[in-house]
């Protein structure tokens, strides 16, 4: 199994995310449940084209913290 971190940003009327560790890879829906179903497959597809051109999978190395200050 691979996990890999997505960032999901709130724009203009939708949303849209992406993989730092999967450039490229990314989704777009119109809530955020929605973008994240959408990246959630396009993850799956990436993966699964890298592995049909018999391309490495990448590792994840990113990771997301929030900083509180006051």
């Amino acid at each position: 199994m691979h996990r890999f971190l997505i960032v999901i940003e709130k724009a203009n009327g939708n949303y849209s995310a992406y993989s730092p560790d999967l450039p490229g890879c990314v989704a777009t829906g119109a809530t955020r449940k929605e973008v994240e179903k959408n990246m959630h497959e396009a993850i799956e597809m990436h993966i699964r084209g890298l592995k049909e051109d018999k391309l490495p999978i990448p590792k994840s190395y990113s990771s997301a913290e929030y900083i509180a200050i006051d």
